[in-house]
């Protein structure tokens, strides 16, 4: 059984290597010489109609046996080609077997040859340069004349037919995917119009442009010529010969056949480069054989880099213009962002500024955990998965579409607000963007022909043989994002970048900073207290003693003045002691381990004993678990948590304690979240923020004694051990302090 037939491979045209054809057009003869001797090393099989010897006895001859008639000057010029485009040498008359003939001589380099066309002359008017030169001079002048691209190219594609006769001129504009479209046109009555009409890259492939790039101007007399081949010396012909900017080259069958199915039997096309990239062509057609001479094709290939110029300033002028006018709302938006404390804020607050940047129609803002959706935008959940995707496909800096359904297939969900797409990454760590969003534009697209390429039965590709309009719907596409709003972005991102790099180092000082002031403050705190801590205890026992040795000569009024000064003292005594503590919990080092909940609940239940004066306490203390952390300082942290609900249900009977442990939240990760609640007298949550400070409270000192230094204590010490602390309270009501600390994870 046989196997079914392998499919065409498209893309084969895209691969042909035209510029090593091995043949050339029979309208001139060509030699390739040594570039040390001028020795003919491969020859045009032609060769035999311009000289009475056949290729087999050129071949190894030196040039000036060949070509005796060439003037020593010509050759002296010939040897010294240098690389490059090819150079025009002069017209040369040479008597050659049967008769005097003209040939316009032009050499290049190709490798370690150097190639001499010899293109014989025709007898066609105009007959010289001086002849077209005023033409070219009329359009020269005229071009200045022209405000915009449009005129530009209609004028071109006018004075090109008229200086060259062909019967149709057009000018032929590539978009960003390289298809082309026929801006201008000027011809007779002899070939159809294609202006407006649209043409598939596959038309121009790849390695075309390539030459059009190198080559700027290229001939077919005639589409129906029977190719010319090359012969080479034997250890030449491995070789071919690169003939890129050959005049007498050779193109595809392929191309020739695309030719003769449009109905056009001579072409020449003048490339049009703007700062080096192939804006377009000026492609000239006529519907029977048609040679135009050397130097009118020169003229033409002179006025193409005019109008190449032209174009390319009137395009950098129309990129300075839009430029400018973005470069105006940066300004804008820079100002708005400087004035805020944040970007995102700055960027909110200029909502239609940001969207005109970019001429879209919707954004979007991630920075650090937030999203903000502006405008005409897919969702929070469908913007998320786009980022994910920009992140898996590693997109950095700037990524552009106009057509995300086609690259993804699932923003097709989400068409009709964001099938086009530039997004600028804020962060090389986080996942943080600034994206616009375009929605879809349905568009009607004339084609010059259906542009598939035709197959035959044996799985040749065909060029296609109608080039009637051909419209086609196209769909999930935007309007494309143009340089200057590609640039706008760019810049745009160059300034978020700074300004959040400027606000981490700011940051970054100003916790370094505080970390100093703290450092000096802890070693104050500590020495203060620690000096402190001795008078007081002195002015406690003086007065103490004072009470007892001489209380029955001091006076009622004299004892309560002794029994406040003792009271004072033991309480300012107590303050000091407690802000030594609390400067140790900085200074302290701590001694993680294994640490059982539940067992550093019981400990500070037992020392809380004395303070319960036979109150009647419900105690809730559930199942805890283990921690890593320092025992000592978690006992002191589960007191004063426990010392506080002691202190604040003294109203209560009974007073209910409760103790519990849950497993933290997705964002705090492997640690446990305790919880001890009362029902006490509870706190208005207006202050909450105020309950951890240090000498910070809730309720006069009247009603409950302290010092205000308890839960400063507890958060320093949950904080040094990489936890956090919260409170939830209402008055009359109770109130719930939270913490979390590392879960132990075993040995």
């Amino acid at each position: 059984m046989t196997s079914p037939p392998a499919p065409p491979d498209l893309s084969a045209c895209a691969r042909e290597p035209i510029h090593i054809p091995g043949s050339i057009q029979p309208f001139g003869f060509l030699l390739a010489l040594s570039s040390d001797s001028l020795r003919i090393r491969h020859v045009s099989a032609n060769i035999g109609d311009y000289v009475d010897l056949p290729p087999d006895r050129v071949l190894g001859r030196l040039l000036t046996d060949i070509l005796p008639d060439l003037p020593g000057e010509l050759v002296e010029a010939i040897a010294a080609t240098t690389e490059g485009q090819a150079h025009y040498m002069r017209l040369v008359a040479l008597h050659l077997s049967d008769a005097g003939r003209r040939f316009h001589a032009i050499t290049h380099r190709s490798g370690d040859f150097i190639i001499l066309e010899m293109e014989e002359e025709k007898a066609i008017a105009p007959s010289s340069f001086q002849d077209v030169y005023p033409l070219v001079r009329s359009f020269v002048e005229t071009l200045h004349q022209k405000d915009d691209i449009g005129a530009l190219c209609n004028l071109a594609a006018r004075e090109v037919r008229r200086i060259t006769g062909f019967d149709r001129v057009m000018v032929y504009r590539f978009d960003d995917h390289w298809h082309g479209t026929v801006v201008a046109e000027d011809r007779n009555e002899q070939l159809s119009s294609y202006l407006d009409l649209r043409f598939p890259s596959s038309d121009i492939p790849a390695q075309a442009r390539a030459l059009y790039r190198r080559n700027r101007l290229r001939m077919i007399a005639d589409a129906a010529y029977i190719p010319v081949p090359l012969l080479g010396l034997p250890e030449d012909s491995q070789e071919p010969l690169d003939l890129s900017l050959s005049v007498l080259r050779a193109v595809s069958p392929v191309h020739l056949e695309y030719m003769r199915n449009m109905g056009t039997y001579a072409s020449m096309s003048v490339s049009l480069l703007c700062d080096g990239r192939l804006w377009g062509l000026i492609t000239c057609h006529n519907s029977t054989p048609f040679h135009i001479p050397f130097h009118v094709r020169a003229a033409c290939d002179h006025l193409g880099q005019v109008l190449s110029l032209q174009l390319a300033a009137r395009e950098r002028v129309a990129q300075s213009e839009r430029r400018n006018e973005l470069r105006s709302i940066q300004v804008r938006l820079l100002a708005h962002m400087a004035e805020s404390d944040t970007f995102i804020d700055g960027l909110v607050r200029s909502e239609s500024e940001l969207l005109r940047l970019t001429n879209s129609q919707g954004a979007a803002i991630l920075f650090g955990g937030d999203r903000i959706l502006l405008g005409r935008a897919p969702s929070g959940e469908e913007v998320d998965a786009l980022v994910n995707w920009l992140v898996e496909k590693g997109e950095r800096e700037l990524y552009t579409t106009d057509r995300l359904p086609q690259e993804w297939e699932e923003a097709g969900r989400f068409k009709d607000e964001a099938t086009g797409v530039l997004a600028i990454s804020i962060s090389q760590i986080h996942p943080a963007y600034v994206l616009w969003f375009r929605p879809e534009v349905v568009q009607t697209v004339k084609w010059g022909g259906e542009p598939e390429k035709a197959i035959d039965a044996e799985g040749r590709i065909h060029p296609r043989k109608s080039f009637a309009i051909w419209k086609q719907t196209v769909s999930l596409t935007s309007l494309p994002w143009d340089e200057a709003e590609k640039a706008a972005a760019q810049e745009l991102r160059s300034a978020i970048v700074g300004i959040v790099l400027r606000k981490a180092e700011e940051l970054a000082a100003l916790t370094a900073e505080l970390r100093r002031s703290n450092k000096e403050l802890e070693a104050f705190s500590y020495s203060v207290s620690h000096d402190l801590r001795a008078p007081f205890r002195h002015i406690v026992g003086f007065a103490e003693l004072l009470r007892e040795r001489e209380g029955d000569r001091v006076s009622p009024r004299g004892r309560h003045y002794i029994d406040s000064i003792i009271e004072a003292a033991f309480s300012a005594g107590t303050l000091v002691d407690n802000l030594l503590s609390f400067s140790q919990m900085g200074r302290a080092a701590l001694h993680l381990r294994r640490t059982d909940m539940n067992n550093v609940v019981e400990e500070a239940r037992h020392r809380l004993m004395t303070d319960l004066d036979g109150r009647s306490i419900r105690w809730n203390v559930e199942p805890l678990g283990q921690v890593y952390a320092d025992p000592a300082m978690i006992r002191l942290v589960m007191q004063n948590l426990l010392s506080n609900a002691l202190k604040f249900t003294r109203d209560r009977d009974p007073a209910e304690i409760t103790v519990t442990a849950v497993p933290g939240a997705s964002e705090e990760g492997d640690l446990l979240r305790f919880e001890v609640r009362d029902n006490g007298v509870g706190f208005d949550m207006t202050y909450v923020d105020k309950l951890f400070g240090v000498f910070q409270r809730l309720h006069h000192v009247e009603e409950f004694e302290g010092t205000g230094i308890g839960l400063a204590n507890v958060r320093r010490i949950i904080e040094r051990h990489g936890g956090r602390t919260w409170a939830e309270g209402e008055e009359g009501k109770g109130a719930s302090f939270f913490f979390t600390l590392p879960r132990w994870k075993g040995e």
